[in-house]
């Protein structure tokens, strides 16, 4: 994944590739917006104008998709996406000490990408694997009944 939008002519072309693949009409919105997404590292302005011109809808109902998903993002995010559980079961079995831990080593809140671009720190509702809580998703890794001593160990499975 690339985090930096070169220039105008590499999100067009991004974009353009996107739309050519999926095609342009109202139901390619989410493939289209997943894959420039992927292939920038983000959702930057210019790719929603772009995207909105080539699907012909309102730039209001992009930036509305693209807020509303949690897989979207519109800021540039860091090499590795860190996922943090937050529900119910997986609090009661230790997510609050677990979050806690990843904050510490990781030296970032919730919603916060470190200055030198390695890590973004993300928490959601649901991951969807509660019966093995507390759980990480470390790019789409998933690490269930995570304790606080693992945190170390994960996070250097990735440079």
């Amino acid at each position: 994944m690339t985090t930096g939008v070169k220039d105008d002519r590499d999100v067009r072309s991004v974009v353009q590739a996107a739309v050519t693949r999926h095609g342009a009409t109202q139901e390619a919105l989410i493939p289209v917006m997943a894959e420039v997404n992927q292939a920038l590292g983000y959702l930057p302005a210019q790719a929603l104008e772009e995207i909105g011109k080539s699907l012909r809808l309102p730039s209001s109902h992009l930036v509305s998709v693209a807020s509303f998903y949690r897989m979207f993002s519109t800021q540039p995010r860091g090499r590795h996406v860190i996922q943090f559980c937050e529900s119910a079961p997986c609090h009661v079995m230790g997510g609050r000490e677990l979050l806690r831990a990843l904050e510490g080593e990781l030296g970032l809140v919730p919603g916060a990408t470190s200055a030198d671009g390695r890590w973004t720190l993300l928490t959601a509702s649901c991951l969807g694997v509660c019966g093995v809580g507390p759980v990480v998703i470390v790019d789409g890794d998933i690490y269930g009944a995570v304790t606080p001593e693992r945190v170390p160990e994960i996070l250097a499975r990735y440079p």
